[in-house]
Order: structure tokens, then sequence, then C-alpha cells
């Protein structure tokens, strides 16, 4: 487990508080000592009764207040705002997915661009100057330069999803270029852990092997990703809140890529169960390899992530074991 880390000001909002991430880090944030402002609007990407869990774990915490509703409602956004004395803005909610993102275009600009102008611009008017925010790895594309780092050009994302973070990250720089707003932007790369999304492969596949049921390997599972627990995504946005830069992107990875082929088997060790595997080929918007240069992190946030592979299956599991009865 990380150290818990204090933050000096004690309110701060955190947009997506009722998702994976969210959740961790408004946890943390209150354990750490800081009144927590949630908004999240609970929708129908996934199970909401995942969602409603986590949440219920947080209202079960004093410094807590949650507001539902989606953060394109300009008018909710301003109430927000106007009703709390708010520090500082972790902003977290987004449409997420890449292969959702092909289907459905229109829920990504109304949450990843409209959504994230409102919550920018209230941020600016209210006089606040720190904003940290969600970004994605995916913003990489097809990168040939391993690992990625975040001096490369990251101007051809190839899903729609991934265009919408590179835009945010273009926005957030016009805010502080011409309001002195303290932006920094976090690329996440492959994050899972306990309370984890039911769309991502982690918890698809620990239930499709836990019932005996095929799964779809993409890549035939030679694709790479690094993977990144929870723990380590929080302790780096904790501290890029606490740190407040004046302007940052960076990447939040584990720094050590593994095959999918790797991460299914260590699923099968801890579940004590083999999977039954459909191979695929690649799907539309998906890339071969993902891997985080976290250099400039390690300077930056004193970034050092903690948790390999098969100790974070391992307590992803435990999780899912006690969840899915």
């Amino acid at each position: 487990m990380q150290t818990k880390r204090k933050i000096k000001n004690p309110t701060i909002l955190v947009t997506g508080s009722a998702g994976f991430i969210g959740f961790h880090v408004t946890r943390k944030l209150i354990e750490s000592g800081c009144l927590v402002i949630g908004v999240d609007n609970f929708n129908s990407y996934y199970d909401s009764k995942l969602k409603e869990a986590r949440n219920a774990i947080l209202e079960e915490l004093r410094g807590y207040r949650l507001y539902r509703g989606n953060i394109e409602d300009i008018a909710l956004i301003k109430k927000i705002f106007k009703e709390n004395k708010i520090n500082k803005v972790c902003h977290l909610a987004a449409q997420a997915g890449v292969r959702y993102s092909i289907e459905n275009p229109h829920s990504y600009i109304q949450s990843n661009l409209v959504g994230f102008t409102n919550v920018i611009e209230e941020t600016k008017n209210a006089g606040i100057k720190t904003f940290v925010y969600a970004s994605s790895s995916s913003i990489y594309g097809e990168s040939k330069r391993i690992p990625f780092s975040e001096e490369e050009d990251a101007s051809k994302p190839i899903s729609l999803y991934a265009a919408t973070k590179k835009a945010n990250e273009l926005i957030a720089y016009s805010y502080h270029h011409l309001f002195g707003l303290k932006c920094t932007g976090l690329r996440f790369f492959t994050v899972y852990g306990p309370w984890g999304r039911p769309d991502m492969a982690i918890f698809k596949f620990a239930d499709a092997i836990s019932k005996g049921k095929p799964i779809s390997v993409y890549n035939h599972g030679k694709m790479k990703r690094d993977f990144t627990y929870i723990d380590d995504i929080v302790a780096g946005i904790l501290s890029a809140l606490e740190k407040s830069h004046s302007f940052e992107v960076l990447n939040l990875g584990n720094g050590k890529p593994v095959t999918l082929g790797y991460f299914i088997r260590m699923l099968e060790k801890h579940l004590g169960k083999k999977a039954i595997k459909e191979m695929l080929p690649m799907q539309p918007g998906d890339v071969p390899m993902t891997y985080a240069d976290i250099s400039r992190s390690l300077r930056k946030l004193n970034y050092k992530p903690k948790t390999n592979v098969d100790s974070g299956i391992e307590e992803f599991v435990r999780w899912y074991k006690e969840y899915a009865k």
C-alpha cells in the first residue's frame, strides 16, 4: 500500500468520483484529511451497480459531498462551484473506452470536450489555480518510439477517444497561457486493480475464466501493455495535486510492459483456473504496445510505481472473488 500523502488545501473537487480511479482518489484524499466534493452521472456505459457500490463506501466517510449529474450540464457545474469553497480541482470524469468511441462519437464530444471545457472554465472563474486532469496513453497512437516520452509528437491519435484526450491537453495549455491556471495532465497507462471497470480486460477475463467461458485474446496475446496498479496511479495524482506545477503533461505508467499472454497467465494462477482462449486479430483503434517513459514523472512528482503485475493481479482477484459472490 502507498503511504498517505498530506495535501495542504482542504477542499478538492473530484469529477468522476464514483468511477474506478475517482473512487480510489477520493478515498485517499479523505483519509489524508481533505474534504472532497464529488460529481458523477452514474451513466450506463457499464453496470451502474458497481459505481453505486463504490459511492456507498464513500458516503460512509466524513468529508464527502456528492452531486449527481453530467459535467456537460453547465448549470450544474456553476452550482457546484458556487456552493463550495473549492481549493483544487481533480478532473477525472470522461467517457472512457477506445472501441466504444468508434460506435458512439457524440458521447465523447459531450463529456470529454464540452464537459472538460465547463469544468476548466469554472475553475478559472472561481479563481482556483490548481487543475489536475486525466489524459491517456492512447494519445501516442502508433508511435514507433519506445518507450513513449512526453516530448514526442502526439498529434496523430488513432481513435476519437484519444483525440479528445489530446484536445484536453491543448485546451489546458490555452487556459494556462491566458489565465495562469496551473495545469497538470496525467497520461494513464492501462490502470487495473480492485473496483476496476467491468469493460476492461482484467475484469472481463476474470469473470469469463471463473465461469468457464471463453475470452477474446486480441493480436493472439502478443500485444504488450504497461499495466499500472491503481495505488501507483493514485500516488501520482495526489503528488500532482500537492506539487501544483505551472504546466505539465506527465506519464503515469509502470514502466515495465508485459504481454497480454503473460497477464492472462497471472490471472489463471491467482484464479486457480485455466482460460478458454479465442485468439483474434488486432482490433481497430488498438496499438501493439504501450510503454511509459516515467523518468519525467520521477523528477516532477517523485513518482515511483511499487506494484508489479503478479502482485497487482493477486490483489484484484482477492477483491473480485469477494465482489462476485
